[in-house]
């Protein structure tokens, strides 16, 4: 009872729920390119609901997180461990709740983006997600990844995947530098506690981006054992 209740929620491969947990993750994530428009635009209403909508798939997929960690057994017939497969997990955990965390604290603020911020800001934020959506596709690779045992043209995708991810990284990283420095030149025009406010929200969407490069280690790490 016990195996086939593991084997009705993994189906062929403990990596799917991995897989349908990091969909999630970036899920709530890209929701924050339509939230964004949504703030700029000065529809609070609109971007209260998709904050809500965040919140809801963040709860889906905190469910796949406990449902995996209930069911994982101590021991896998894979070339993985228990240990580095929780690892991974927390690591895509952290993109959910970094997006969750960004849209509530704008909502609760009723946060307005300067309009001299507001291109930079939307690059910014497309940043973010790119990197969520390509730990995504890395993440797709485990099932074809565990078929070929870490090895092969499949090994050689991934690694080229978890490139790119470091450059999307990067990338953001440079956006954050700009867009920081473009508030601190009208800060002073501005309320304090908005200002700060402001600063932090662009904190943690940067902290998006680097949660995403984040799986991208997990994984890597997982191809070098």
């Amino acid at each position: 009872m016990v195996l086939s209740n593991i084997a009705n929620l993994f189906g062929r491969s403990p990596i799917k729920p991995i897989e349908q947990h990091m969909a999630a993750a970036h899920e709530a994530s890209a929701d924050l390119i339509p939230f964004f428009e949504a703030l700029i635009r000065g529809d609070l209403a609109e971007a209260e609901q998709i904050q809500l909508r965040i919140s809801a798939t963040e709860n889906r997929a905190d469910d796949i997180k406990r449902d995996l960690r209930l069911h994982l057994p101590d021991s896998l017939f894979m070339p993985v461990s228990r240990s580095d497969l929780l690892e991974l997990l927390h690591a895509q955990d952290e993109v959910a709740n970094t997006a969750q965390d960004i849209a509530g604290l704008a909502v609760g603020r009723k946060m307005q983006i300067p309009a001299s911020l507001q291109p930079l800001m939307t690059t910014f934020v497309e940043s973010a997600v790119a990197a969520s959506a390509q730990a995504l596709r890395a993440i797709n690779e485990l099932d074809e990844l565990l078929e070929s045992g870490f090895a092969g043209r499949e090994i050689t995708i991934a690694r080229r995947m978890i490139e790119e991810l470091d450059e999307l990284e990067r990338q953001s990283d440079k956006l954050e530098v700009e867009i920081r420095a473009a508030l601190f030149a009208i800060e002073k025009d501005l309320p304090p506690v908005d200002v700060m406010f402001l600063y932090r929200i662009i904190e943690w969407t940067g902290d998006l981006a680097d949660r995403a490069h984040s799986v991208g280690n997990r994984l890597q790490l997982l191809l070098a054992r």
